[in-house]
């Protein structure tokens, strides 16, 4: 509680309209913080499925240059 307020007592009417007001506020900014809550595990699933088909991409890339590579040296033998 900031000290520069009167208590919610001192003034009846106004303290319950400025009360409502309060938790009105609280209210909309817990929708916003889901929302973006929401926004943000979406994006991170997103992340999450395209780092996987980069590390299986960076994989079958990895095997075919190897491959490459044996076959070069087999030659390279012959």
């Amino acid at each position: 509680m900031r000290m520069d307020r009167k208590p919610a007592n001192d003034v009846p009417g106004a303290s319950w309209e400025a009360l409502e007001d309060r938790i009105d506020r609280i209210i909309d900014h817990n929708r916003t913080l889901a929302s973006e809550n929401k926004a943000l595990r979406e994006a991170q699933r997103n992340w999450s499925i395209e780092r996987a088909d980069l590390v299986r991409r960076n994989e079958l890339a990895k095997s075919r240059i190897e491959a490459m590579i044996s076959r070069l040296k087999s030659l390279a033998d012959e």
